[in-house]
């Protein structure tokens, strides 16, 4: 990067070089990137910052400038901001200030013209209403004045500062003449002062013929909008008259037509001749209207160029995703109630919208610890005041707050606009816990919870516990829009002091009908903040892949953990959508807590140095960007309701049918809903330690069955096996996993749970 090595800069010219720039006593003078633009001086770290990051910017309306010696001068706007600088020599110094001087009269000229800046159009405003091109054409007469005016100001602006710097000249000439010095350099002297004398008188005549131009021009401007004026009124007839000829011309077509039609069924059957004309008029109107129709397309070709860059998949896409809504409003009925003609005939099950208040328990340590005298350590419970009434289960299931955007996935024609579809999704499952820093209750082994949402949504999801230690849930969802969603997680936790965190571990795996294509992906760190002391808050980090395994495509997400001292949005959320060949094609930007955004990608360059780090990043030129997800706004009154969502507020809803171990059978949970909490604390002792014997129980079994080779090992085993899962190996990660295997659906319809454990 080179030193500009331009002239003094012209008024309203955009000047920009390196300064060097006071940090402070440590690093002393660092080199910035400055931009004087528009009365603003902005600087920046590197010349590919300044598309991105501003470090500073002053106003220089409001802003004095001060030299301090050769090469220093110093930029303040009366203390909020000051600036000390150092040009690399005293001409660059020079060139600068000069810059400075002239962009500082012209912005504190612009604001004191400001309020006046609309009464220059009111004599046009009212004229240019009726007609369609004068107005703008006066508008333009307008501008082109003021912009003489403020050219005639920058030179004026000039002489002043030609008038300062000569006056200094010639009174360091004069102090010169005055010294007693050879009759050689006293004629020197003079004849310098005489030419800078006249090189002032010159720059003086300049600007008064640049006024007497401005006083001419203003004055002819009233003839020349007059004349604008009478133009306009001229072709506003001329196009009345036009449209008069074209009606007159289309009822001349019609009547013509109609005569030949009428002699050319002149020997048909006389009772049918009106039919046969009316319906000629008929015809005849359509094909007029239709012409006029087909005029638009001429208005509506894109005139940006850079449209006609874009890929055919994006186009599609974007049709796509307009049909799918579209053809939704129509499938609606049927997935709601397929024997049903008409939805409005079936009336939906109502939702509660509410649930009992969160009370008011104050919690302190002396309240647990007394229930936990005498007690084996792992036998001490966790009280329910650190709980909020679902169980973890139910949380998985909560994923699918917004299913509507694998609905909208499942209808893309593209596979890469699928795949920000996707990815949106799986950010969106984030936020339903900025506010939620209750624990879920941990599900009993065996414990399931369904959520069938088929007349609703088409979906039909079930959990099940399927392991206890490490504590691990299995998920599968069905979809009747061509799409299903399946998973197995297990939590691993450290506690690090000030803040505990959860990381878990799994695969979620992510399968559509059309195209059969197959994602997966995992989920990242929470964090849950001030465990010890403060107010819990809760953040999320780390990084995400989103991959397709049929075609390649990949999106890689990330999470930014909140600083205190970052300047980026809290909670933001970046990724790039690339093809199997690292291609990108959509870059995705929001936060997890409200809303997600994709651009497409038309071109992608290396920008400059990243800090101090000599990395590059990655500059991608993008279209507008399209909303893909925005958070639903929480139910009324949410904060007493633990801040549950509106599909949070029917997970543990009542519902008959449901097998003997669902969640919503759950007597401790049950209870701490209804605000007993102290029978909660006692309900959930109850049932854990059944859950230890039944276990002992199920070891003793296992003990009695294995060989002695297997019992000199010493390790105990657990034979328990889940109900409507089964442990295989997923063929796309090559983990062992738990995969749904059918049945559970069938034994609701039939009301046959004699499988199902007693574990409440």
């Amino acid at each position: 990067m080179s030193e500009p090595k331009s002239p003094v800069p012209s008024p309203g010219d955009t000047y920009k070089g390196w300064v060097f720039k006071w940090t402070n006593y440590i690093k002393g003078y660092q080199r910035r990137w400055f931009v004087l633009s528009n009365g603003l001086l902005s600087y920046y770290r590197t010349q590919a910052e300044m598309g991105h990051t501003c470090r500073g910017t002053i106003n220089l309306a409001t802003a004095t400038i001060t030299v301090d010696d050769a090469c220093n001068f110093v930029i303040s706007n009366g203390g909020a901001q000051t600036y000390h600088l150092k040009a690399s020599c005293e001409v660059e110094r020079q060139r600068w200030i000069t810059a400075l001087e002239l962009a500082k009269a012209k912005a504190a000229r612009m604001q004191a013209e400001s309020d006046d800046s609309g009464d220059d159009f009111s004599p046009t405003s009212p004229r240019a209403a009726p007609g369609r091109g004068g107005g703008s054409q006066s508008i333009e007469v307008q501008s082109a004045l003021r912009t003489l005016g403020s050219k005639v100001e920058d030179l004026s602006t000039c002489n002043d500062l030609i008038s300062k710097h000569g006056t200094a000249l010639q009174r360091s000439l004069s102090e010169l003449d005055n010294l007693r010095l050879t009759g050689e350099a006293g004629d020197k002297i003079r004849q310098v002062t005489e030419r800078a004398t006249l090189f002032r008188i010159t720059s003086n005549a300049m600007i008064n013929a640049c006024r007497d131009f401005l006083s001419l021009a203003q004055a002819h401007s009233k003839r020349w909008q007059k004349a604008l004026q009478a133009e306009r009124e001229q072709r506003v007839r001329l196009e009345e008259t036009l449209e008069q000829l074209a009606k007159q011309h289309n009822n001349l077509e019609r009547a013509f037509r109609g005569a030949a039609q009428v002699n050319a069924t002149a020997d048909s059957k006389s009772a049918a001749r009106p039919g046969k004309g009316e319906a000629s008029d008929e015809d005849d109107d359509n094909e007029f209207f239709d012409a006029m129709e087909e005029a638009p397309e001429f208005i509506t070709v894109p005139a940006d160029p850079q449209f006609h860059k874009r890929s055919s998949s994006s186009v599609s896409g974007f049709n796509s995703e307009m049909c799918s809504d579209d053809q939704s409003l129509n499938e609606e009925p049927f997935a709601l109630n397929p024997e049903s003609p008409s939805q409005e005939l079936v009336p939906l099950k109502k939702r509660r919208k509410r649930i009992p208040d969160k009370p008011n328990y104050s919690l302190n340590l002396w309240s647990i610890m007394k229930n936990c005298i005498g007690k084996e350590l792992s036998k001490i419970p966790m009280p329910v005041n650190f709980n909020e009434p679902i169980s973890m289960l139910q949380r998985l299931s909560e994923d699918l707050e917004y299913h509507e955007l694998l609905d909208k996935a499942s209808k893309c024609q593209s596979t890469l606009e699928q795949m920000c579809y996707v990815a949106a999704f799986s950010v969106s499952s984030y936020s339903t816990t900025v506010h939620r820093t209750g624990k879920p209750f941990n599900p009993l082994l065996g414990e399931t919870y369904e959520l069938d949402r088929r007349r609703e949504s088409g979906y039909r999801s079930l959990c099940e516990q399927v392991s206890h230690h490490p504590p691990a849930a299995a998920h599968h969802v069905i979809s009747n829009r061509g799409w299903t969603l399946r998973q197995e997680i297990t939590v691993a936790s450290k506690f690090r002091g000030k803040y505990l965190s959860i990381m878990p571990l799994g695969t979620i795996h992510a399968i559509f009908e059309k195209g059969n294509n197959h994602y997966t992906w995992k989920k990242v760190t929470t964090t849950v903040h001030n465990i010890i002391v403060g107010k819990l808050w809760i953040d999320q980090s780390g990084e995400i892949d989103v991959v397709n395994h049929t075609t390649g495509d990949r999106c890689h997400l990330k999470f930014a953990p909140y600083s205190y001292f970052s300047r980026d949005v809290a909670r933001k959320v970046t990724g790039v959508v690339m093809d199997k060949n690292g291609k990108a094609h959509y870059v995705l930007s929001g936060t997890w807590d409200e809303k997600m955004e994709f651009s497409r990608v038309m071109q992608s360059s290396r920008g400059g140095e990243n800090g101090g780090d000599g990395k590059q990043k990655t500059v991608y030129q993008t279209l507008k960007a399209r909303e893909v997800w925005r958070k639903n706004p929480l139910p009324e009154g949410a904060e007493t309701m633990y801040y549950f969502t509106a599909l949070a507020l029917t997970l543990n809803e009542p519902e008959e049918g449901v097998a003997p171990t669902d969640s919503r059978l759950r007597p401790d949970q049950r209870l701490m809903e209804d605000g007993r909490w102290d029978e909660a604390n006692a309900e959930k002792q109850r049932l854990e330690e059944k859950q230890r014997s039944v276990r002992r129980e199920r070891e003793r079994e296992a003990a009695s069955q294995r060989t002695p080779s297997q019992s000199e090992e010493g390790t105990t085993h657990d034979n328990y096996q889940a109900l409507w899962f089964e442990r295989c190996e997923d063929r796309i990660t090559g983990e062992l996993v738990h995969i749904y295997k059918g049945g559970y659906w069938e034994a609701k319809d039939r009301g046959y749970w004699e499988g199902c454990p007693h574990i409440f």
